[in-house]
């Protein structure tokens, strides 16, 4: 990725890390009320050599992710020749949604079981931003379950 990509991407991270709640409320609804974002981006590559993610859920054991939030970064990119298409499976739908991963293309989803998801095979270097926004009381308790597990486990290692 050149430079200018990188500042540009660093631009939308602070973007993205910045949006508050209250904008999402107006976008979503009152179901995001302790939604908040962790201030961590992720930037994935796909090198291009028919590399996908194979379906998945962002959120599928209440670690407290919320919005899954990617902001694409593939100028000129065409999926019939490049492929790297994001398939989304709603839940309880008969439809599948497939979102392109064009430059510029912000997309927002729900991170749990709602929205199982995957990316097809990418022939063409793919570059894809994600944020993710976390319920507060949710990741709190994920993460007093994992501190709880982390002293057992060096409890058990250590009695001898």
């Amino acid at each position: 990725m050149s430079k200018r990509r990188l500042r540009r991407a660093g631009a939308v991270s602070s973007y993205l890390i910045l949006l508050r709640k209250s904008e999402f409320n107006q976008l979503i609804g009152s179901e995001l009320i302790h939604c908040e974002n962790e201030k961590n981006a992720m930037v994935a590559c796909y090198p291009g050599n028919g590399t996908g993610y194979v379906r998945h859920v962002d959120n599928p054991n209440g670690d407290g992710r919320c919005i899954t939030c990617i902001y694409y970064l593939n100028k000129n990119w065409d999926a019939k020749l490049h492929g790297g298409v994001l398939r989304i499976f709603p839940e309880g739908k008969s439809f599948i949604a497939d979102v392109e991963p064009i430059f510029d293309r912000l997309l927002f989803f729900w991170s749990d079981r709602r929205n199982p998801h995957e990316v097809q095979p990418s022939y063409a270097t793919r570059y894809a931003m994600t944020v993710w926004y976390f319920d507060a009381e949710e990741r709190a308790e994920a993460k007093k379950k994992f501190r709880n597990l982390t002293r057992k486990t060096e409890s058990s290692l250590t009695e001898d």
